[in-house]
């Protein structure tokens, strides 16, 4: 029997970022990018676990703008665009190579990489990778758990209660309507905790969810085994805290895996690096340079002189570098089984996106590590926290501290004076949500076309919970395409405050209204505007089971 348990979080999350409206658009390509980087190799790396009888575990988060991203149409269509140019350029490069030794065979690697992404996107998922990891949760393999709806974060929206409950009960609604089932848990956008909301998540049928470890460790009263057993809210909802150390290991741009000198350079791309004519077709018509994934260089140093990428070196790092993360957590649960009534649990939470985007060699590193804890030793053993609070019902009772993960650690990154700048609007069209739903939708009745209404009340919602993405204010604070992010805050509340007056005044733009539901179409098919009402939510955990069951959700 095992000591002890390790749970591996994946937090799989992009802003949802459509635009039908031009036929290339830039931001669009951070999508493209995680499928090919990301999404399909961690499919591939669970599909041959699953082939060899390796019985893993990772508990991932799949959140609703990603899901809706993945089964979006237009999108699908864009990424086949998108990854037969990619197939294209590799062929030039086998070519333009063919004298380079060094180079040659990561061409070659590049060409198998991408027409394998294509195979698996095309002809065995047929453009639907979310039924790829819904499999696996069926197969008992993974514990893919929801997210809110835009991944709005919570603490800093939490003045109107109805914003923060929609942006909850949304994605707990649309996961269910992806999946087929409710969610177990649910990630807090940017582990982003404050007291009450925990309620809300019982309220949305939710049993778990992760705080940053802060937020176990200054919880009221103090939590006996730490950060290494869940705790129980007043609400009893379990809280779920991010081990630090195992995490350091992983994140840590001095000391972490990913900055190894074998493994591969991500900031030097053959997109910026070739003549501009040659690779002009493979970036932005507009003549942008992008990354174009092919990267040919290890990390090497901290200089920008840079050695060609040798895989074998990166597969036998990558190989090693598990064999210490599993060494590590061996002897941390041996030293913690001494001290607890009841086997640890070492929750290691991630971006999924650095597995393969950022550290092109993580995907191995996952199938390694799954590899050698099944089958290399029998201390640990990996489980998911539904896993965990199946085997132990019983966990002591605590209110976890107010608390993000992030710089210092209590929502700063979210707040301060690049961004600060976006809240008085999300809060003023919050409660005009509110306002609408609730006031002035009532009143116009009888006054205007019921279906119109409806419509153009759904949209409200849809271009305030667009708003309310966490992503705008991460990306102002980080400095990196702050025009982007400034220019979506401000066309979602503009798009409100227009639906907002057009409600109003009884003179909704029914062209106008088509236009945008094309555009900003997250959650289609939904009943958005519901979620503001101040009636009670007549949707509840049995109600949802049996709309899942008939196919009606």
């Amino acid at each position: 029997m095992p000591k002890g348990y390790v749970c591996l979080m994946l937090h799989a999350h992009l802003p949802f970022v459509r635009h039908p409206e031009e036929e290339y658009f830039l931001e669009e390509n951070w999508f493209f990018e995680a499928i090919t980087e990301t999404y399909i190799p961690l499919i591939k790396v669970f599909e041959q676990l699953v082939e060899d009888g390796i019985d893993f575990r990772i508990t991932m988060s799949m959140t609703p703008p990603l899901v809706n991203m993945l089964k979006d149409p237009l999108l699908q269509e864009r990424y086949i665009r998108h990854i037969n140019k990619l197939i294209e350029l590799a062929l030039k490069e086998i070519d333009r190579t063919s004298y380079e030794p060094h180079y040659h065979g990561l061409a070659l690697m590049y060409m198998k990489l991408f027409t394998e992404a294509k195979e698996l996107f095309v002809e065995k998922y047929e453009y639907d990778l979310v039924s790829a990891f819904k499999k696996f949760q069926d197969l008992g393999y993974l514990d893919i758990i929801t997210c809110s709806a835009t991944h709005g974060f919570l603490p800093n929206l939490r003045q109107n209660l109805s914003s923060v409950k929609a942006q909850v009960h949304m994605g707990v609604d649309a996961y269910a309507k992806a999946f087929g089932r409710l969610p177990r848990g649910f990630w807090l956008p940017e582990c982003g905790y404050y007291s009450g909301v925990d309620k809300i998540l019982k309220d949305a049928g939710v049993r778990y969810f992760f705080v940053d470890s802060h937020g176990i460790m200054h919880a009221d009263p103090s939590p006996r085994y730490a950060v290494y057993a869940p705790i129980y809210t007043p609400s009893g909802v379990a809280a779920f805290g991010r081990d630090w150390e195992s995490s350091k290991q992983v994140w840590s741009a001095k000391e972490g895996y990913p900055g190894d000198v074998d493994y591969r350079e991500y900031y030097k791309d053959i997109g910026y690096e070739l003549d501009f004519d040659y690779i002009k077709p493979y970036i932005h018509p507009q003549g942008i340079r992008i990354n174009t994934g092919m990267k040919y260089w290890r990390i090497t140093g901290s200089t920008d002189y840079k050695e060609a990428y040798r895989p074998d070196w990166a597969k036998e790092k990558a190989a090693s570098h598990a064999g210490n993360f599993m060494h590590n957590r061996e002897k941390q649960i041996e030293h913690l089984s001494h001290h607890m009534d009841r086997k640890p649990i070492i929750i290691a939470p991630y971006d999924a996106e650095l597995f393969g985007h950022w550290w092109y060699e993580g995907p191995m590193w996952i199938d390694f590590l799954a590899r050698k804890i099944c089958c290399d030793q029998d201390n640990i053993m990996m489980t998911t926290p539904t896993e965990y609070l199946e085997e132990y019902p019983t966990n002591q009772m605590s209110l976890p501290s107010d608390s993000s993960w992030g710089y210092k650690g209590y929502s700063e990154y979210w707040l301060e004076g690049t961004n600060d700048w976006v809240y008085p609007h999300l809060h003023v069209a919050g409660e005009r949500m509110n306002e609408l739903v609730n006031a002035i939708a009532p009143a116009m009745e009888g006054q205007m076309n019921p279906r119109l209404l409806k419509r153009a009340l759904n949209q409200a919602a849809r271009e305030l919970v667009l708003a309310e993405s966490s992503d705008w204010p991460f990306i102002m604070k980080t400095g990196t395409m702050v025009s982007y992010a400034n220019k979506r805050i401000n066309d979602h509340v503009g798009r409100f405050t227009r639906l907002y007056d057009d409600i109003r005044n009884n003179c909704i733009d029914e062209e106008w209204l088509n236009e945008i539901e094309w555009r900003d179409n997250i959650f289609k098919g939904m009943n958005c505007a519901k979620y503001y009402s101040d009636k009670k939510r007549a949707v509840k955990r049995k109600t949802i089971k049996k709309k899942v069951k008939a196919g009606r959700l």
